[in-house]
């Protein structure tokens, strides 16, 4: 799947800096770059979006007591 993105010029040189010394692609590196942190990048902005929408009422937070129980009562 094609994906263009703009970097700040210094991203852009440091990545044609890169690519130019190692004989790698300047894709090569950004599939790496995604590879390795879409993981973290995931866990910060998920939980982020997950606090948002429990301070303002929209989610909510249950016991893991309460959890278990509705799930057994769904199971039996």
């Amino acid at each position: 799947m094609p994906t263009s993105i703009r970097l700040p010029k210094e991203y852009e040189q440091r990545l044609d800096n890169l690519a130019h010394e190692t004989g790698r692609s300047k894709a090569f590196y950004i599939k790496q770059i995604i590879i390795e942190h879409l993981d973290d990048l995931e866990d910060v902005y998920l939980a982020e979006h997950k606090l948002e929408r429990l301070q303002k009422g929209e989610d909510e937070i249950v016991s893991s007591e309460e959890f278990w129980s509705e799930l057994d009562n769904q199971i039996s």
